[in-house]
Parts: structure tokens; sequence; C-alpha cells
């Protein structure tokens, strides 16, 4: 599980890392002017969601340099918890500091009115659609852990990165398209979303069991076994968040119905 190591890989590598501190510090410094900008304008900015944001891009930060990154390289139940923070837990933190909406409230209106007709058109009602979303994310999941592409990864700086650039933003569509927390033209019904939910969550979880009993080539059976239980239990508990929140919006979307036709009636 190490990578193929030469000139031109060290340079890139480098070159690379750099870049991977670099862009957590200005993501945060950029979300924090957004919020100081929008304050000055609007209702004060939720404070909780600074701290989603901020714990989301650490989240996802970690997964890719420091020490959980370095072992992950030669460690496979490290990797697998460097799978958990990029492609589940980050994504999830991620959306819930409503980067979109943010964004909408800091923008000028010709630049806002250009982001929600990209929202509206037909690749933001593709981006959003659970069905679609959760193919990207658990069918890459199965592609990457069920052929030699994991063992490629490891030789592969290049293709290292771009699974990892691709685990995260399959992550993020798919929580995404789960939870409405930033705004989506095209939005889907309760029982559709929790549908596509629970049949990820599944697949998330059997793809957990086939690397329990089938270890991805390179990978030790103990490793395996240890990585496997971990992507099983560690996915449930963020995907319990995420049937948690989506609950909690519906019963408050029904709530809010109520009480307009409590409303109507009087």
């Amino acid at each position: 599980m190490h990578h193929h190591s030469d000139g031109n890989s060290t340079i890139i590598g480098s070159f690379a890392e750099m870049i991977i501190y670099v862009v957590p510090l200005i993501a945060i410094g950029l979300y924090l002017w957004a919020v100081y900008m929008t304050n000055k304008k609007y209702k004060k900015w939720p404070v909780s969601r600074v701290f989603f944001w901020i714990g989301g891009v650490c989240s996802a930060a970690l997964a890719m340099v420091g020490p959980i990154a370095e072992m992950a390289h030669s460690n496979f139940q490290a990797h697998m918890l460097a799978h958990l923070l990029l492609g589940m837990l980050a994504p999830l933190l991620l959306v819930l500091s409503a980067p979109v909406t943010l964004l909408l409230r800091t923008v000028p209106v010709k630049a806002g009115r250009t982001i929600s007709k990209l929202l509206r058109s037909s690749y933001g009602r593709w981006v959003t659609n659970p069905l679609n979303t959760a193919i990207l994310n658990i069918g890459g999941l199965w592609l990457l852990y069920t052929t030699d592409l994991f063992q490629m990864m490891h030789e592969s700086l290049l293709l290292y990165l771009f699974i990892h650039l691709h685990v995260f933003i399959a992550g993020y569509l798919f929580t995404l398209s789960i939870l409405y927390i930033d705004p989506v033209a095209h939005q889907k019904s309760f029982q559709f979303r929790a549908f596509i939910l629970i049949m990820a969550m599944a697949g998330h979880g059997i793809l957990s069991k086939w690397i329990y009993a089938n270890p991805p080539a390179g990978v030790k059976e103990s490793e395996a076994q240890a990585g496997g239980m971990l992507m099983y239990y560690g996915g449930d508990m963020v995907d319990l968040m995420l049937v948690i929140i989506l609950c909690y919006q519906y019963f408050k979307g029904n709530r809010r119905l109520s009480k307009k036709a409590a409303q109507v009636a009087n």
C-alpha cells in the first residue's frame, strides 16, 4: 500500500501536499469573510454553521494530511478512518454549514441570479437527484474496493488524489441531495429521499462486510477485518445523524403545514 516513488512523483507530491495544506485555510478564511459581509446586511449568520464549516474542512484535511493520512498509506484501518472523515463526516458538516445559502447572501445580485440559474438547470437537477448521487457515492466505493483500483491507487499519486477528490465530492453531493439545508430547485419527496438513504446505507453496510470477508488486493486479512468493522460501525454513526436530521426536517415541515392549515381554517 505504498506509493510508487520517483523524481516526478516526489515533486508532484510535494506540490499537492502544499495545496492540501493551503486550501483548508483559504476555505475557512473565505467562509469567515462571507459571514462578516453578510452580517452587515442581513440577519446574523448562525454561529453553529461557522463551527460546522470549520469542523467539516478540518475533517477533510485530516484525511489528506497529517498522521492519519500518513498511516493510511500502509494501514488499511487508518485508510478506512480517512474514508469516513473525507467521504462521510466532512460532507455532512459542510452541508450543515449551508455554504450555498451563504454564498447567495454574499455575492452581488447579478452573480446570485447566475448561481440560482445554474441550480435550476438540468445539470443542477442531475447533481441533486438522490438516486444519481447515491450511485456516484456508493457505486464508486464498490468499484474502488472490489476491483484492482484500490491497489492501483497506491501506485499512482495522481490516481490517489483523483479518487480522494471523487470520494469527497460524491459524499458531499449525496448528503446535499438528502438533506435540504441549502436551496434545491428540484426537490424530491421525503419518502423518496428516505428510501434512497436506506438503500445507500444498505449498500455501504454490505460493502463493509464484503471487505471483511474479501480483503482488497494488497491488504492483510486482519487489517481488512479491522477496516471493514470500522467502515460498518463508523458509517452507521454518520448515517444515524443523517437519519435524525432528515426526520427532524420532515416533522418540522409537517408541523409548519399544520399551523398554516389551522390558520386558514380559523
